[in-house]
């Protein structure tokens, strides 16, 4: 195992960059400095769902039990639902042991639980990185505050338009999707005493709805895709009026439960939704990268985070198979071999997720669009939910050494 004196770096301080800390603290026994550019840890105000197959490796580095304490796990399984508010199918919401299942997360709760199981000397606020280098010594970070370290290796969990990623691969273009999102949260005491305390997702006229609690069930999340070119002539965010939202659902083509919703939101922000080709390397030498800086994709399927959270499970238990710090870019080369296939079904079943909510292309045919949908539940279930980041970690080991002693 590498010496827990070596010099670990993550650059950014968000959901991915803290479970990184958190995993090669707990299992590879390393303290890693963690550089946040921001002065606060924080995150916006919006919701994220924390899935079985994140929360499988939350419970194995005995964070999960907090987590869940300050999110909501639905009452049952969510429902996708045609535009007017019929049936499509039900959206199963948990592994198939049913050992694991959603979590509804108000993101600033989520990262303060994060936050909670990281050492507060271990984080750096206020570091904006410039550059990274390797150098003889190992590797150079400076940051625009003038800080300039060496470190014996340097994971970069820099989100979308992160400054490591440039030291592995030539930085990729973001491709934007066509569609924009509306997202918040509101006071759940404003809906109906026996509104369903469960996801459900309208879909139709290429646009969708979904809504979901959090916190304990106190706030509820909302998400609506609507198609539009307002981020390629301008900024990729922004505040929004709750009156540009409501247009977007109103007539009769639309469920009048869902209208009532939306009328009881009083405050809301878009986002454009972009996200990147999967690249061909995500490490060089002693330098990686998670999360959205290896593998950015659209929410769809809600796999953003859990895939980050995936990430740091896999690549701690790849490094604690390192014997000294020479050995770290082979652990990370192992890492990246393993993990690459895994986000780039991910990222290209995001895009397909998104079609079949919106009825584009193929899926124009909205019989076909919902029977996919129907025959998606099982396969994300089975596929994405079920799936073991540490275990598959450690039969990939078991397979290099093999390779390796052969």
């Amino acid at each position: 195992m590498v010496d827990q004196n070596a010099r670990l770096a993550i650059i950014g301080g968000g959901m991915g960059g803290l479970a990184a800390a958190i995993a090669l603290r707990r299992i590879v026994g390393v303290r890693a400095t963690v550089f946040e550019q921001a002065s606060q840890l924080g995150e916006v105000g919006a919701g994220v769902t924390v899935a079985p197959n994140a929360a499988r490796v939350l419970d194995r580095l005995g964070v999960l039990d907090g987590i869940r304490r300050v999110g909501a796990v639905p009452d049952g399984h969510g429902v996708y639902l045609n535009a007017m508010g019929g049936m499509v199918t039900d959206a199963a919401w948990e592994d198939t042991a049913k050992q694991y299942q959603n979590i509804g997360m108000y993101r600033p709760d989520l990262i303060d639980a994060l936050a909670a199981e990281v050492d507060p000397d271990a984080v750096r606020l206020g570091h904006r990185l410039t550059s990274v280098e390797t150098v003889e010594s190992g590797v150079r970070v400076e940051f625009d505050n003038g800080v300039t370290e060496v470190f014996d290796a340097v994971i970069g969990a820099d989100g979308i338009h992160s400054v490591v990623r440039q030291a592995v691969e030539q930085h990729p273009e973001p491709v934007y999707s066509g569609y924009i999102v509306y997202r918040g949260v509101m006071d759940a005491s404003r809906l109906p005493e026996d509104w369903p305390m469960i996801s459900q997702v309208w879909m139709g006229n290429r646009r969708h709805f979904m809504c979901y609690p959090l916190q304990q069930r106190k706030l509820f999340n909302f998400v609506a895709g609507i198609p539009s070119e307002r981020p390629l002539n301008g900024p990729w965010s922004g505040p929004a009026e709750v009156s540009e939202l409501a247009a977007e659902f109103a007539g009769d083509g639309w469920d009048p439960r869902l209208q009532h919703f939306i009328g009881l939101i009083d405050k809301t922000f878009w986002w454009g939704l972009f996200d990147h080709e999967p690249l061909t390397n995500w490490s060089r030498g002693p330098i990686t990268l998670l999360g959205d800086a290896a593998h950015t994709m659209l929410p769809h399927q809600g796999q953003g985070v859990n895939q980050a959270i995936e990430d740091s499970s896999a690549l701690a238990t790849f490094l604690a198979s390192a014997d000294e710090v020479a050995d770290i870019p082979e652990a990370f080369r192992r890492y990246t071999a393993v993990r690459m296939q895994r986000t780039a079904i991910l990222q290209n079943g995001s895009r397909r997720a998104g079609a079949m909510f919106d009825a584009q292309y193929e899926f124009a045919d909205l019989a076909k669009r919902d029977a996919d949908i129907r025959v998606g539940r099982d396969f994300r279930r089975s596929a994405v939910f079920d799936y073991d980041a540490q275990k598959v970690a450690e039969q990939a080991l078991g397979r290099f050494r093999k390779v390796t002693h052969a």
